[in-house]
């Protein structure tokens, strides 16, 4: 199955109606670059090749390549090439037009100078792209940002750059459209957006029944995933690993993680931070209203199946395989699991919110996020999770996932709560509700979940 993409699909669609071009399409593994690029090539009338690089020698993958021309039948048997440049030099002799992919490019620099690799291929794609549309895809994002540096011997020489992402939590439900929104929110909220993991949820099955044969079941391909992602492409998975345990489901300061880890400071854990920053696996977030407090900035994990992982999974390994997958929920999971998804939910409204301005439906907001307050008068301090700022006014939201609707008396006891802060200037008062509310009303602007997901 293949959903959405529709931006992306456009892009490269019109990629094709060029003669000879250079792409680059790179995100973190299983988010779904190759099925993306073969999709869509797949209807091109000119021939494809699809070479996954080798962890491996220049020489070995000169050969790979080879072989595949050779099997594809662009080659009638395989001839000995010096390079990739006389490869895609003796290509431009040929008749016809070629979209060729180079998956996982970065794998090329293993064994090679990294800057000798982009040198060879900015001669490939300065004089050998006559009849050839090459398309550089890799999963490592740290590597493939670099080479759009403008030190880098590649700068300036793609006509399409994709950075593909998870699926967001609209994109992600269509892999369950039969569920409520409450269960949408929670499978997204557990299994994230990669399409990769999201085909191996069965949707006529509950939460519990999902997370128990996939995530906790060690042979199956989504614990996997969770368990080697930071060791297949992190040179310090040990460290790295540690820094996403800390984390876990939920935010944390620079400090904290630093006393978690028992790190000294001595500026490797914000060496690590950054590597993982890079690689867009985590995201140093900050207050709206506090953007350069570096005391109030927090680390996250970016992919919700791997805050699960690490927040259950990862430090209780033996318990998993003592107790077996549906005792370890029910012991591990079962207790704090709608507290874990209520934290994602409100990722799941910041979203919307996010979606409803791109798509013009909302007006006047110059930024979302969270809002720190520190009220004096009251003694109370802490960060509302979901506000938009509106030049120097507030929309202030609470977010709630209920299995039941929200009832009007809790709505004006939080508002109640919002109006006693001083020095906050508040515009609209909103609720948002998975569950939807017991009492429509004028006085809040009130969000459901069927809102949410429409």
């Amino acid at each position: 199955m293949f959903y959405a993409r529709e931006k992306e699909i456009s892009q490269i669609r019109e990629l094709l109606t060029r003669k000879s071009a250079c792409a680059m399409i790179y995100g973190k593994r299983k988010v779904g670059k190759t099925t993306l690029l073969t999709h869509v090539l797949g209807s091109s009338k000119d021939k494809t090749v699809y070479y996954e690089c080798l962890k491996s020698t220049m020489e070995d993958n000169i050969e790979g390549f080879v072989a595949v021309l050779v099997r594809e039948k662009i080659l009638p048997v395989p001839l000995t090439f010096k390079g990739f440049t006389d490869v895609f030099a003796y290509l431009n002799t040929l008749d016809g037009t070629y979209n060729i992919i180079i998956d996982e490019y970065p794998y090329l620099k293993e064994f090679t100078k990294p800057e000798t690799v982009d040198s060879i291929f900015q001669a490939v794609i300065d004089n050998h792209l006559k009849n050839i549309r090459l398309f550089i895809s890799g999963s490592h994002v740290g590597m493939m940002k670099d080479m759009l540096e403008e030190k880098n011997a590649l700068y300036g020489r793609y006509s399409l750059t994709i950075w593909l992402k998870e699926l967001n939590y609209r994109e992600a439900a269509l892999f369950y459209p039969e569920k409520n929104v409450y269960d949408k929110a929670a499978l997204y909220s557990v299994f994230g957006g990669s399409p990769y993991v999201n085909g191996f949820i069965n949707p006529k099955k509950t939460l519990r029944e999902n997370i128990v044969a996939t995530i906790l079941n060690e042979s199956h391909p989504v614990y996997q995933y969770a368990e080697h992602l930071l060791i297949s492409d992190f040179t310090n998975a040990i460290g790295a690993e540690r820094i996403f345990s800390a984390i876990a489901n939920g935010k944390q300061k620079y400090g904290e993680i630093e006393s978690k880890l028992g790190m000294k400071n001595n500026g490797l854990l914000s060496k690590q931070l950054a590597s993982l920053l890079r690689m867009d696996i985590i995201t140093k977030t900050y207050p709206i209203n506090k953007p350069d407090d570096n005391k109030k900035s927090a680390y996250e994990i970016n992919d919700n199946l791997l805050r699960f992982y690490y927040a259950y999974v990862y430090k209780n390994k033996s318990a998993l395989r003592v107790l077996g997958p549906e005792a370890f929920y029910d012991e591990y999971v079962e207790r704090s699991i709608i507290t874990f998804i209520s934290h994602r939910f409100e990722e799941i409204a910041r979203d919307y919110f996010s979606l409803c301005v791109q798509s013009g439906k909302l007006k006047g907001v110059t930024n979302i996020g969270t809002y720190y307050y520190d009220d004096s008068e009251t003694k109370t301090n802490g960060e509302f999770d979901v506000v938009l700022q509106r030049r120097d006014l507030y929309d202030i939201y609470e977010v709630k996932y209920y299995a039941a609707p929200l009832g009007i008396g809790e709505m004006k006891k939080e508002e109640s709560q919002i109006r006693n802060l001083k020095g906050l200037k508040v515009g609209k008062i909103g609720f948002v509700c998975v569950s939807g509310f017991d009492t429509q009303t004028d006085e809040y602007d009130l969000v459901s979940g069927e809102e949410i997901y429409s």
